[in-house]
């Protein structure tokens, strides 16, 4: 199981160093270059190190004139950002109910420091489901009030196996939650038979070959899409 480290998994170490601001004075057309060129369908708009929000391809599309300067219209998004001291689920949290390609980052100051991208989450969540590590996949449900992470590690290592990643999603309308578990086995076999005699419910369970080979493919092309 990942045990990251904290300060790893702050908001200012995952900054996209590359990606430029638009300021103010930027017109449509120099900030739909940007996007073209860092694949991305939002930039942030900054004047010095003030942070006046996030402009979208929508908003520049609403233009009359896209040689006109950004600032000479009101940005449909608000203010969405980041502390740097922020754990990366919140990242991750924001970047999804927005629907955003990236997210600018503040310090305590109120001054912003750039963005962090989805491409630099995609390859987080890479090293959080372990895809480069040949494994088994096992997924169980579980209701809340058994959920028990030692007994559920003891079982996997009673079977000489090790952990490489656990993920629980909840399914709060049933009171149960989904416990995806990642091991260090391809022959998961033995470690199905001890839940199987612990009474746990196996959902479904994936192989080496079945699995996790599609998942890097998947994973790879998406990389190239986005070209990083």
């Amino acid at each position: 199981m990942m045990n990251p480290n904290p300060d790893f998994m702050n908001a200012r170490q995952f900054i996209t160093i590359p990606i430029i601001p638009l300021k103010t004075s930027d017109t449509g057309a120099y900030a739909l270059s940007l996007m073209r060129e860092y694949r991305v369908s939002h930039l942030p708009v900054v004047n010095d190190l003030e942070y006046l929000g996030l402009i979208s391809d929508k908003d520049i599309a609403s233009l009359n004139n896209l040689d006109e300067p950004v600032g000479n219209h009101s940005l449909s998004l608000g203010l969405p950002h980041v502390m740097e001291n922020q754990h990366v689920y919140e990242i991750i949290k924001t970047l999804a109910a927005l629907k955003l390609t990236l997210l600018p980052v503040l310090d305590e100051n109120n001054h912003y420091l750039g963005v962090i991208n989805l491409a630099s989450m995609i390859h987080l969540f890479s090293d959080i489901f372990a895809i480069d590590n040949p494994g088994g996949i096992i997924i169980l449900e579980i209701n809340e009030k058994d959920y028990l992470l030692t007994e559920i590690a003891q079982i996997v290592e009673s079977n000489d196996a090790k952990i490489l990643n656990l993920y629980i999603t909840s399914i709060p309308d049933k009171g149960k939650m989904e416990v995806t578990i990642k091991v260090n086995k391809i022959d998961i076999g033995p470690i199905l038979q001890t839940f199987s005699r612990y009474n746990y419910t196996v959902n479904a369970s994936y192989f080496e070959d079945t699995y996790s080979e599609g998942i890097q493919e998947r994973f790879d092309s998406f990389m190239n899409y986005l070209n990083v």
